[in-house]
């Protein structure tokens, strides 16, 4: 089959043709008219596959001249990553190697990628040779290839790169399209919308009436033999013919008015300047089209904003893209799926935004859309980046209302939803044509068209460009829908479709009918409607939750009987009109009898009763029955045009805008003749509240007060506009009663209990809300009080506003957002903004366009970003019994501040009479009701504390229950909150439980509850922790302070710092931890990491790995992990193409939060994705790649394009590997580092010749050990060689000198200390002594020599030194003294203070919580120098009371002085005063000389101090630090240990440590602690 050629000009010249199986006419057109020698094919390996290509170089073969002429071909790597500069030289390379010269024709066989590419090459190539575009792809034949463009892309973006070059010809065979893939066709669809949208209304409205038949034979699409694909696109060729034809026929049109974009023609790049910034972050993943679809509708939505485009339009387009497949937001599933989750930051997007080549400068330039088939202007308009967040982000700014207008203004809101809903069904059932005028277009009016649709109960058109809406009813004849039928959270369209639905008949395929929604859709009450039905024939299956979505209806058993109808009405009158609709096509006549009480919403009732009887049925009320109605058997008869009243509801919001701001407003088709009870809101709510309101029948306008004249309304009852009531209670807010009439200031409203089963439970989300803005509020059996502030400037800035994915909880909050004022001023953060896309799309266009407020978009925030906020994220902790969930739990409330709740002594205090324990419980009650309560226990404390900063320790079976599941994961993964699995050997485990007679007895094996909860914990928790059993005192503290990092880490108080100067981690290779762990702290001296190679581990399992997680982090003080896996293709031990393996390992990484994992780029994109969007902020990834085969120089493309790769990915270090074969792979590597600084970037060369790649490396440079059974790659170097070699060849590790400075300083230790640091980590510096007691010396000689790197300053010139000293550390400056110089650099010095940290950690490494429990004491003995940094240290740990003790009190009194009251020091002067104390005192310093007799009146105080300990309170064994370090056991010690059973620490370990504190901050090392200490402390 062929069709005629059509040809279409450009530029002056016919040179596009368009045809179906044309193949011969390509041939000739090109050999006719582009005579040549040369002619080169090039095409990518995607391409390569397709048999077309065979036919078309065999056939173009046959035509040539074998004497004169030549065929050569190129085939590229295909996609977008190989559209580089690289890639078109290595073209060029082979081009000149073939002899081609300036005659050559060059055809470009492929997608956007070839074409573009390939243009470019010819336009430079000899300066320029002809080109033939031969596109295969529906988005290069109705785009890229035609007008002239080529480019290749950048790392900085798509493009960027390239040149105007008009093809010979653009030859297109729409037969390619039969080759394409399913998602390459959809995505070539975007580009022919656009140019619909921009210029052809006519072809727009063809494309929309052709929508599911072009659908239906894509989806249809057949795999080949071959690996290929097929699609019949001979069933709708004249639809593809005429979309491409037309396509091209309009971007002809425009490139010939403007070939070199400098105006007009950058029309065509509607939806590109958004949509190229999503697909600069979504690329690969994300196609052009698919990204393009999503920025036409954020740039429709930028139109609506600035109020150029209408709402119908808007969703005209939506319509259209999803119809035929399109992504119409980055956050639907399906494309969130396809991306992997991929995150798209707005700033990433505006600065993606800003290099657009459209851009003058940096001014955004963005195409607007008047309408469809016409854009606003003849070019793109400069936009602001506050107008871009607006639509690029969810969540909204709302600042202060300053610019309110002073004139007149008219709002008229979209249509009603209730009224469009009611039209719809209506037109539905009636038959005949119903031009139906301002229907709503919002999520609600989708569902029902769609769902009608689906139905077959309508054909379904438009006209007036997408204004009205057709309905060419069936009469009732409904068809069972193929699937599904999906209806969000649109509640009237669940209510009105449970009805229709039983007038159905069963298809040939299906018997019945699925009805579901969204979460909360599935949530909200359907019970009385279903029960009424089912007793009247009609059979319905709940498929999840009784009394809630989804529905399952039978279509070929159920009967509508029709008859009596009882049904309950006091929850929702859209039972009722659903019934009254749908009883005409009963099968007797219908009498509906509203049983239960008043029923909800009366006037709504009545409103379906008057549009029945448009329709041509009448409703009779009984007379003999309350609330009972007759409805006769009959058929709909459609009116020509229906026109929908504006909705009342949405209308109350420019009416209280009018009323809060003091300025006017009208709304000119709600009035006194309303359908709506909504309508009343101005006369009944706004006119008492001292508000001017004028209604006539069709319109209603409201003049305010001036701001702060509103009064209150005592009581109203808002019972016939209940949804209204929002409203009210905004207003109500700042009604404040200042005329002065002495009522309360307090609004009461009723009649609105149906609002708590609406979207949401709007009288409670209305409470919470309007509390957060420093209004009261109570809740009413029937309705809220509402307290108003006493003036407008008491209104609180909240930290942001939640909406319940509630619409009106939306706009109402929006009107109070404005109302607040601040100083300075701030914005009201409101989430969700998008959820007024439910009534009222372009809400936030009219609040910003047409009354002036000034909005803004904004980013979410997480907790950990959260400014001078009450809210820190709540911390779970579930694990299986024994696992030491409370001694734990303790733990992390002391960690982090926060106040613990344990949910087992919870439930015994709400669920448990008094004296009765959880087992008796169980035992009375059984298993079931004890979870059913335990979960409902979990869901309200989450609820009520979730954000409160608290630690709740829950019992080992929660997870057993799955709504307790769903609670916990919500929490987890949906609201910031943290669950930590506390995870325990489970044979350890077993052997405690079966010991525990104090928690109801397990009924089954314990290995067995481990087993099946093991998953559940898995997967209800997002972080875990491994706690190893602990044999010793030390090896618990060890994992004390493990963990107490940990969970710092996990709730953000400890970030991951990428190091940015010199720096290493060690390889471990190790096949268990656990057999090497007194060897790894010798390991990882001087390192700043250590990498877990998981690969060569002995066992991969997730536990094992755990374990060694938790080893590694004990033995190396929590030193930063980098988790590395590597298969045996990548050099490892891994087993290749084992992904599920690797992507369970990396989700334990995850989970543990390691602070780094190593990526490798080659592995496969899901995997990537997977660490990449669920890393967090307490993991940074790693993206490295390894040429092990030295197969790659540094200057071939494969880097180029890896580092690219990286960038995209977003990943935070990129990690390259090579392999150095010559010295000058070393120099080409330095060369490649030294032009990509995009990233943190690791550089290095394997092999012996690379290790000097391995010296010069930066940061984070990988090393060996000699303790290691292997190094992990080639070439390694232990860090003390590295060092060497970098001072050898004059790097920036330069020889240096230290000293201690003081007199006497003959016994100093220091120089051993810092020596022995020095030799061991390859360091050129030496320390010496410097001894004298004269400051100006140390001066003269010392300061002045700039060879000096740092002092240790000694008594007697710990004060002397100060004046010489440019800054002091905050802790010099608090004790008064300096033991520690730091060079500044030109002369200039730090004074610092490192007593305090020898003290400090001396205590936190031998057992001392890094933060000490509340109301836990100290103890000072002495009022020397040392006693001062002991003050201070004590501070730093957290002691409530710094109690101090000394032979003369006198001196600790001036010494107390010395510091701010907030130290808390109190001074015993007596033993009385000891008797007063109730606090323990579980921490001790002795600063006292050792070698003398200790007085004994100071021996008699110390004792009873020391009797003052509580460690079961305070969770620690107290313990005492001596800071005299001779003898090495005093009496002090002595005492505390033998008669008061402390844990004492010896003056060596404090010499120690504050000798360390300066080693690290001269040299930036971490100092190798054991080998210092064992030299130190050698007799």
């Amino acid at each position: 089959m062929t069709t005629e050629i059509a040809k279409v000009k450009i530029l002056g010249k016919e040179i596009i043709h368009v045809g179906y199986d044309v193949s011969s006419h390509l041939i000739n057109t090109i050999l006719n008219n582009c005579k040549s020698s040369t002619y080169v094919m090039i095409y990518d390996s995607n391409v390569e596959k397709v048999p077309l290509l065979d036919d078309l170089k065999s056939n173009f073969h046959k035509q040539l001249n074998p004497e004169s002429q030549r065929l050569l071909t190129y085939v590229v790597k295909p996609g977008e990553a190989n559209k580089t500069r690289e890639t078109k030289a290595d073209i060029e390379d082979y081009l000149l190697s073939k002899g081609c010269t300036r005659d050559t024709v060059i055809i470009a066989v492929g997608g956007g990628v070839i074409g573009d590419m390939i243009g470019f090459v010819a336009s430079t190539f000899m300066r320029g040779v002809r080109v033939v575009q031969v596109p295969t792809s529906l988005l290069a034949m109705v785009d890229s290839s035609i007008g002239g463009k080529t480019a290749v892309d950048t790392p900085l973006g798509k493009n960027f790169v390239g040149s105007f070059w008009q093809p010979q010809f653009v030859l297109v065979d729409i037969k390619w399209l039969e080759t394409l893939p399913k998602r390459e066709f959809i995505n070539g669809i975007g580009e022919v919308i656009k140019t619909a949208a921009i210029w052809n209304a006519d072809e727009f409205s063809r494309l929309e009436s052709n929508a599911d038949c072009f659908l239906k034979v894509v989806n249809n699409q057949k795999k080949m033999a071959n690996g290929g694909f097929y699609t019949n696109i001979k069933l709708i060729l004249d639809h593809i013919f005429k979309l491409v034809l037309e396509s091209i026929k309009v971007k002809a049109e425009v490139v010939s008015s403007d070939e070199r974009e400098l105006g007009l023609r950058n029309l065509l790049n509607f939806g590109h300047s958004i949509g190229h910034a999503y697909e600069a972050i979504l690329t690969p993943q994300a196609l052009h089209g698919e990204c393009v679809s999503i920025g036409m509708i954020k740039e429709a939505e930028l139109s609506r904003y600035l109020n150029i485009l209408s709402p119908t339009q808007v969703a005209r387009l939506t319509k259209i893209l999803a119809a035929y497949g399109l992504p119409i937001s980055p956050d639907e599933k399906w494309f969130k799926e396809l991306t992997l989750h991929k995150k798209t930051p707005l700033d990433t997007l505006l600065k993606k935004m800003s290099i657009d080549k459209k851009n003058d400068g940096s001014k955004k330039k963005v195409v607007l859309l008047e309408t469809i088939g016409k854009c606003y202007g003849t070019s793109a308009h400069y936009v602001s980046d506050e107008d871009l967040r607006v639509v690029l982000t969810d969540e909204i700014l709302v600042f202060p209302f300053s610019n309110i207008p002073t004139k007149p203004v008219t709002i008229t809101p979209p249509g009603s939803k209730s009224i469009s809903n009611r039209a719809l069904v209506l037109a539905c059932l009636g038959k005949g044509l119903c031009r139906i005028k301002n229907l709503l277009h919002s999520d609600d009016t989708k569902h029902m068209l769609e769902a009608v649709s689906s139905l077959k109960g309508a054909n379904i058109t438009w006209e007036n460009n997408g204004e009205t809406v057709v309905v060419d009813g069936k009469g009732g004849d409904f068809i069972s829908a193929e699937e599904p039928i999906y209806l969000g959270n649109a509640g009237t369209a669940s209510r009105f479709l449970t009805s229709v639905a039983a007038l159905v008949s069963a298809s040939a395929s299906k018997d019945y009918v699925i009805l579901t929604g969204n979460a909360r859709m599935q949530e909200r009450p359907i019970g009385p409607l279903v029960d009424a039905l089912s007793s009247n024939g009609v059979e319905i299956e709940y498929m999840k939750k009784k009394g809630s979505l989804p529905l399952k209806i039978n279509t070929s058993k159920s009967i509508f009987k029709g008859g009596r109808i009882e049904l309950a009405a006091t929850v929702s009158s859209q039972y009722v009109s659903s019934i009254l609709m749908c009883a005409p096509y009963a099968e007797n006549p219908v009498t509906l009898s509203l049983v239960g009480g008043k029923p909800i919403s009366q006037l709504y009732i009545d409103m379906t009763i008057k549009m029945m009887e448009r329709f041509g049925v009448t409703v009779e009320k009984s007379t003999t029955e309350a609330y009972t109605y007759h409805i006769p058997k009959g058929h709909y008869i459609n009116p020509s045009e229906y026109v929908i009243e504006s909705d009342a509801s949405s209308a109350t919001y420019p009416l209280a805008f009018a009323a809060m701001t003091g300025s006017t407003v009208t709304v000119p088709n709600i009035g006194s003749e309303s359908l709506q009870g909504d309508a009343r809101f101005a006369v009944d709510v706004l006119k008492p509240m001292g508000c001017t309101v004028t209604q006539t029948a069709t319109s209603t306008t409201v003049t305010g007060p001036k701001i702060g004249e509103l009064k209150p309304l005592p009581y109203v009852d808002m019972e016939p506009m209940t949804d209204a009531f929002l409203t009210a209670c905004v207003v109500a807010a700042v009604a404040s009663n200042n005329s002065g009439d002495g009522n309360s200031a307090t609004t009461t409203i009723e009649g609105i209990a149906n609002q708590r089963v609406k979207e949401c439970n709007r009288i409670l989300a209305m409470i919470n809300e309007l509390k957060k803005f420093g209004v009261k509020a109570s809740e009413l059996p029937d309705g809220i009080k509402v307290e108003a502030v006493a003036s407008i400037t008491d209104l609180q800035v909240p930290q942001s506003v939640c909406t319940y994915d509630d619409h009106r909880v939306a706009m109402s909050f929006s009107l109070l957002a404005g109302m607040v004022q601040s100083s300075p001023v701030k914005p009201v953060r409101i989430l969700e903004r998008r959820t007024t896309g439910k009534t009222w799309p372009g809400w936030w266009d009219v609040l910003h366009s047409q009354l002036g407020a000034q909005l803004d978009g904004a980013e979410p925030i997480t907790f950990s970003e959260l400014p001078n906020t009450d809210k820190h994220p709540s911390v779970v902790l579930i694990g299986m019994r024994a696992a030491g969930k409370t001694t734990v739990s303790n733990w992390c409330a002391n960690a982090l501040d926060y106040k613990l709740m344990d949910l087992d002594v919870e439930f015994e205090k709400r669920y448990c009479p008094k004296d009765v324990t959880i087992k008796e419980f169980v035992a009375t009650h059984g298993w079931e009701d004890f979870r059913a309560k335990e979960a409902a226990l979990f869901e309200d404390v989450i609820a009520n504390y979730g954000d409160k900063g608290y630690v709740f320790s829950t019992g080992g079976g929660i997870v057993e229950s799955a709504e307790s599941r769903k609670y916990l994961k919500k929490f987890a993964f949906e609201e910031n909150g943290l669950v930590l699995h506390l995870h325990r050997d489970i044979e350890e485990t077993i052997k405690f439980l079966n010991k525990d007679p104090t928690r109801p007895a397990y009924s089954e094996d314990i290995g067995q509850v481990w087993q099946r909860r093991e998953k559940w914990y898995e997967e209800c928790c997002n972080y875990v922790f491994y706690a190893n059993h602990c044999d010793t005192q030390t090896e618990f503290n060890e994992l004390r302070r493990n963990f107490d990092f940990f969970v710092k880490r996990i709730t953000r108080q400890v970030k991951v710092e990428i190091p940015t100067r010199r720096s290493a981690f060690v390889c471990l290779t190790f096949a268990d931890l656990s057999n090497h762990l007194t060897e790894l702290e010798e390991i990882v001296y001087g390192c700043d990491a250590v990498e877990l190679r998981v690969d060569h581990l002995k066992d991969y399992s997730p536990d094992f790995v755990k374990k060694q997680i938790t080893l590694l982090r004990m033995c190396t003080d929590s030193l930063p992990i980098i988790f590395t896996i590597r298969t045996k293709k990548q050099g490892g031990k891994f087993p290749d193409e084992d992904y599920k393996a690797i992507n369970d390992l990396y989700t334990v990484a995850l989970k543990s939060a390691v602070e780094y994992i190593d990526l490798e780029l080659t592995l496969p994109i899901d995997l990537q994705y997977h660490v990449l969007n669920n890393k967090g902020t307490t993991t940074k990834v790693i993206g490295s790649h390894h040429d092990f085969a030295a197969n790659f120089p540094w200057t071939h493309s494969e880097w180029e394009n890896r580092y690219n790769q990286a960038v995209s990915m977003d990943v935070d270090i990129v990690k390259f590997v090579g392999t150095a074969c010559h010295f000058q792979d070393n120099l080409q590597l330095e060369d490649f580092r030294l032009k990509h600084t995009t990233k943190p970037l690791i550089l290095i060369n394997m092999t012996d010749r690379g290790k000097i790649s391995r010296v010069l490396n930066t940061i984070l440079t990988p090393v060996t050990s000699k303790l290691l059974p292997s190094s992990a790659a080639p070439g390694q170097l232990t860090l003390a060689e590295i060092n060497q070699m970098y001072h050898n060849l004059g790097g920036d590790l330069i020889s240096k000198k230290f000293f201690v400075i003081g007199q006497p300083i003959g016994h100093s230790r220091s120089p051993i200390l810092h020596n022995t640091g020095y030799k061991i980590l390859g360091l050129p510096y030496k320390f010496e002594k410097f001894e004298t007691d004269d400051v100006e010396k140390v001066k003269q000689k010392l300061l002045s020599d700039e060879s000096v790197g740092g002092l240790a300053v000694t008594i007697p010139l710990k004060l002397d030194i100060m004046k010489y000293m440019d800054e002091l550390s905050d802790a010099a400056k608090t004790i008064g003294a300096v033991n520690t110089v730091i060079p500044l650099g030109h002369g200039k010095f730090k004074g610092d203070n490192t007593d305090w940290l020898g003290i400090f950690n001396s205590l936190v490494n031998n057992g001392v919580p890094i933060k000490l429990p509340n109301d836990t004491c100290g103890l000072i003995v002495g009022a020397g120098g040392t006693s001062r940094a002991a003050v201070y240290a004590l501070k730093k740990l957290g002691c409530s009371k710094i109690y101090m003790v000394n032979r003369t009190s006198s001196k600790l009194h001036d010494l107390k002085k010395d510091f701010p009251e907030d130290f808390h020091i109190e001074v015993v002067d007596s033993d009385s005063q000891i008797g007063e104390i109730k606090e323990p005192i579980s921490v001790a310093v002795s600063c006292v000389p050792a070698d003398k007799a200790l007085d004994e009146s100071l021996v008699s105080k110390l004792k009873k101090l020391l009797a003052k300990t509580d460690d079961s309170k305070v969770g620690f064994k107290s313990t005492l630090l001596e800071a005299a370090y001779k003898p090495s056991y005093t009496p002090i010690m002595k005492l505390a240990k033998e008669e008061y059973d402390w844990n004492v620490i010896s003056g060596c370990t404090m010499l120690v440590y504050q000798g360390v504190a300066q080693f690290e901050q001269w040299t930036g090392f971490k100092p190798p602690f054991k080998a210092i200490f064992d030299e130190v402390t050698k007799k």
